[in-house]
């Protein structure tokens, strides 16, 4: 019958010019106990899944694969395929083995261009390539069980949950990742990716997400709690090709890092970034960034804009470092950070050395067109005064410690243009013998309505050093009175790049 009324329709359409209608046919559902699954926890269920999974592949239209509570475990690697969802019941749970029989990593000749773990794709517990419309959905668990590998796997090892190269079209809702080794997801070179109600929990082994030169990008409700990075953006050179990043919105979700990285772009970074939107962020600890954002291998880092982020517990709240490791294959250059913008951010440091940081490189490669908006930082101070030089820094070390400890307990700008506070504010928790604010090798550096805290013994608030057009307006201490400024070899100047202001 559905036949003859499509004809008909068909009919019309020559006769009266009527608009064909597409014509879809729903996805089968495929229950993975009907392929020998048991989902008893003991029996190894992956060739039932696999099985599964290649059904669904075949179906037209394709199809989704259903767990029904119960423990499935996988001893070797899942083989995801096109126009195939996995579907997770409540009390499903698909979990990892100690047998050490999962799919080899395979051979890259790009190894030398980034970290082990991301050269390499197929030792996982679920990996897939060259894929279409996949997706990860459910309110069940995938859990590597504490077997899968923190550092670099043997043979018949997997160090990921899930892994995915080229592909097009994912969906992750509502699914729980934990115990993922080195990740519980690495994606590389994707497009199209949604994720809604996501929940990682890596915090006894590495990193949640690595979203790797990937574009069209939308994450909303993650709950991420890694060891290591907890949401990462990364552009790396392991599929031979400087890949483009961008198109990304992130919002209402909540991050923690306990060794390292909330929400970090970077350190592999060779291809371009443009185009993210982070809002509604909660973070709760990192012991390197709050927000931390670094281009090491040439990339340049455009167009990212924060808004309306709380974060405690951090080290250093917001990082910015242009490096010069240059790990890419396509003979990079140093890269650059322009038209970044964060609005209404609140953050507790935990290190009197990290101070936040924008730290640019020399000449054509210094970070510009950075504007902080009613962005209120309070850091734990207690140091006493010290010099007021340039701290030492390693250019090829993306970590916050590259840097030493910085002789402001606030703010910290080097080689930087066009910077911008407006209604915004830095205290400690302790009285610091520091200056707030010191930026060297600046110019157009902007304090508008900007609050600081005032040590004791600091022998002034803001410390200017060789900074062309300062401009420091209607700015005071927490207690009212005018701001102390020193200005070495500086120039003021309070024409607003902006909108022309005096």
């Amino acid at each position: 019958m559905k036949r003859v009324c499509v004809l008909v329709l068909f009919a019309l359409s020559l006769v009266v010019g009527l608009a064909m209608p597409t014509v879809s046919y729903a996805a089968v559902n495929l229950n993975v106990r009907d392929y020998g699954a048991t989902g008893n926890g003991s029996t190894n269920d992956t060739t039932a899944i696999n099985n599964a999974i290649t059904a669904a592949n075949a179906a037209t239209g394709g199809g989704i694969v259903r767990f029904p509570a119960g423990t499935y475990k996988s001893a070797n690697s899942i083989h995801m395929k096109s126009n195939v969802t996995l579907q997770l019941d409540s009390g499903a749970t698909i979990v990892g083995s100690s047998a050490d029989n999962y799919d080899a990593a395979e051979s890259n000749p790009n190894d030398n261009y980034q970290d082990y773990g991301h050269s390499h794709f197929h030792d996982a517990m679920i990996w897939g390539n060259n894929l279409t419309n996949i997706g990860f959905v459910g309110s069940g668990t995938i859990d590597g069980g504490g077997n899968l590998i923190t550092g670099n796997p043997k043979s018949g090892e997997a160090d990921k949950i899930i892994s995915l190269t080229r592909c097009d079209g994912l969906t992750v809702s509502g699914i729980k990742l934990r115990r993922g080794g080195h990740f519980a997801m690495l994606i590389n070179d994707c497009k199209n990716v949604t994720s809604d109600h996501l929940t990682i929990d890596t915090a006894s082994d590495r990193d949640g997400w690595n979203v790797i030169s990937t574009t069209n990008v939308t994450i909303t409700n993650a709950n991420i709690a890694a060891n290591d990075d907890a949401l990462v953006f990364k552009s790396d050179y392991a599929l031979g090709a400087k890949l483009p990043n961008g198109n990304v919105t992130v919002t209402d979700s909540h991050l923690s890092a306990k060794c390292c990285n909330a929400l970090m772009f970077g350190s592999e970074t060779c291809g371009d970034f443009t185009g993210y939107h982070f809002q509604h962020i909660d973070i709760t600890g990192a012991q390197k960034s709050g927000l931390g954002m670094v281009s090491m291998d040439g990339a340049n880092i455009s167009d990212v804009h924060y808004r309306d982020i709380t974060m405690t517990g951090v080290r250093s709240p917001i990082m910015q470092k242009i490096g010069t490791r240059k790990r890419c294959g396509n003979n990079p250059g140093v890269g650059h950070i322009s038209n970044i913008t964060y609005d209404n951010i609140t953050a507790t440091g935990v290190s009197p050395s990290f101070s936040p940081t924008l730290w640019g490189e020399s000449g054509g490669n210094r970070i510009s067109g950075v504007t902080f908006t009613n962005v209120n930082i309070t850091v734990p101070g207690g140091n006493g005064t010290m010099g007021t030089g340039v701290p030492s820094n390693d250019p090829k070390d993306y970590n916050p410690k590259s840097i030493g400890t910085r002789p402001a307990f606030g703010w910290y700008v080097h080689n930087a243009n066009n910077i911008r506070f407006v209604n915004s504010s830095v205290r400690f928790a302790s009285n610091d013998g520091r200056p707030a604010v010191i930026a060297n090798g600046a110019s157009a550096l902007t304090f508008d309505h900007f609050v600081a805290q005032r040590g004791s013994n600091s022998p002034n608030d803001l410390n200017f050093q060789s900074v062309t057009g300062y401009c420091v307006r209607a700015s005071t201490n927490t207690g009212g009175g005018a701001l102390r400024i020193s200005a070495t070899g500086s120039s003021q100047s309070c024409v607003d790049n902006v909108d022309g202001r005096q």
